[in-house]
């Protein structure tokens, strides 16, 4: 049975939080990929951002759906929902836009588990960390290759 070292790609093409987004989009388009960690200044691994994340941000802002009751107006939504989708959508950097806290798999991860967390998690794009340290991540397309 594979494990992750076996299947997952070692070249791996990492951005910052300061990063802006219009190269977020550039490096996509570039290398064809769907999603890259986040690294912070000494290389560690501090989140994952995805093409959804950057289509996220291209939506229409959604406003929250108030009730006026006795002239005072209530919000059904909360405002830290409404704050984060704001500051998503306003987003000049990828620090705007990023997962903290991503899901990781270490190299000796077997790849059925890694199928699994991707199918269970809904997440396409799972960095490959030993020891604190990234060491490689792991595409849809990666898996396929790696089962088949």
């Amino acid at each position: 049975m594979p494990v992750a070292k076996d299947i997952m790609t070692l070249n791996v093409i990492t951005v910052t939080r300061d990063q802006p987004i219009k190269e977020l989009s550039e490096l996509f388009v570039t290398y064809k990929v769907n999603g890259v960690p986040v690294v912070d200044d000494d290389g560690g691994l501090i989140g994952v951002v995805t093409q959804g994340d950057l289509i996220e941000q291209q939506k229409n802002l959604h406003i929250p759906t108030v009730i006026a009751l006795f002239d005072a107006v209530l919000f059904i939504e909360s405002a830290k929902k409404f704050e984060e989708e704001a500051k998503k959508l306003t987003g000049k950097t990828v620090n705007d836009i990023y997962h903290r806290n991503p899901i990781t798999v270490t190299p000796s991860t077997e790849a059925n588990e890694v199928a699994t967390l991707m199918a269970e998690k809904d997440v396409h794009t799972i960095p490959v960390v030993d020891g604190g340290k990234l060491v490689g991540i792991i595409g849809k397309i990666d898996v396929i290759k790696g089962v088949g």
